[in-house]
């Protein structure tokens, strides 16, 4: 892993709050290496407020926030490499995440499937465990 900000996908986000910890991601948190987007946030941020999650919600807010810079054409032609891998399903906000992790020099925690299979022909740093 490099030592680069890590995206923390909304995936690793529920299962965290869900379980109560992973310790990967609290160790990252501890060095102060933990960012999220706007989409990110706003996957978690309604059923955080429907439960009344204040607590969580500001924990959220607290952390860095990357700006989103969406380039169409990169997101376009990594959803054809993606149909030409064999690879189907990948949502429009999967391939934003990844078009900011790559542009931005990120690493991705996710425990999606997706970024899996794409990081076989996209290199791309991926915390998956």
């Amino acid at each position: 892993m490099s030592r680069y900000k890590v995206l923390v996908d909304s995936s690793v986000w529920i299962d965290y709050f869900r379980l109560g910890g992973i310790p990967t991601l609290d160790r990252l948190i501890e060095e102060d290496l933990v960012c999220i987007n706007e989409l990110i946030y706003t996957e978690l941020a309604p059923y955080l407020m429907n439960k009344q999650r204040k607590d969580i919600l500001e924990s959220l807010n607290s952390i860095e926030k990357i700006q989103l810079k969406i380039d169409w054409h990169a997101i376009r032609a990594f959803q054809y490499l993606n149909i030409q891998k064999g690879i189907n399903k990948v949502g429009i906000p999967d391939l934003i995440i990844l078009q900011q992790v790559i542009e931005e020099k990120l690493t991705l925690f996710s425990f999606d499937k997706h970024f899996k299979l794409m990081n076989g022909f996209l290199k791309f740093d991926l915390v998956n465990s």
